[in-house]
C-alpha cells in the first residue's frame, strides 16, 4: 500500500498568515507615526511621556513631510529647467562632446523628452543635453541682391 501526499487545507480565520511588508529604506510619516503610537502604548502609566517631548516629535514629523515635499518640488523644477533649456537650443549652433571625447558642432533641429535627460537632435544625431558644451547664435541670413 502506498501513501499519497495529502495537501493541507488552506488556513482560514484567525490562523491565516498575513503577508509581510517589505522593509523600507527611508523613514516616512507612516513609520514615524507607527513608532510614536507604539511608544505611547508601551509607556509606563506612572511615568507618562513628557508633553514637550511629544510636541517636539510631532513637529519633527511635520518638518520631515515639508522637507520631502520641498525635495520633490526641487526635482520637478530642475526637470522643467532642463526641458526649457533644451527647447531654447533649437535653431542654434551647438557644440557637443561625442562618445569618443572629440567635439562636434552642428545645428540643433529638434528635442526629445522621452528619457530622463532631454535629447537634442544635432545634424541627425541625438545628443544628451548634458553633453552640450557650447551654444552660438545662428547668423542671420543675408538677403541676396540681384541687379
Amino acid at each position: 500500500m502506498t501513501i499519497d501526499a495529502v495537501a493541507a487545507p488552506a488556513a482560514t480565520g484567525m490562523y491565516t498568515t498575513t503577508p509581510t511588508r517589505a522593509p523600507k529604506q527611508t523613514l516616512d510619516s507612516e513609520a514615524f507615526m507607527s513608532l510614536l503610537v507604539t511608544q505611547l502604548r508601551n509607556q509606563d502609566p506612572s511615568s507618562p511621556m513628557d508633553t514637550n517631548q511629544m510636541i517636539a516629535q510631532t513637529t519633527q514629523l511635520a518638518m520631515m513631510e515639508k522637507l520631502s515635499a520641498l525635495s520633490t518640488t526641487a526635482d520637478e523644477n530642475f526637470s522643467l529647467q532642463m526641458r526649457v533649456a533644451a527647447a531654447a537650443l533649437v535653431g542654434q549652433n551647438v557644440t557637443y562632446t561625442k562618445a569618443d571625447g572629440t567635439s562636434a558642432t552642428g545645428t540643433a533641429s529638434a528635442v526629445s523628452y522621452a528619457g530622463p535627460v532631454p535629447q537634442v537632435t544635432i545634424n541627425g544625431t541625438n545628443v544628451a543635453l548634458d553633453a552640450i558644451s557650447g551654444v552660438t547664435a545662428h547668423p542671420p541670413a543675408v538677403p541676396t541682391v540681384t541687379a
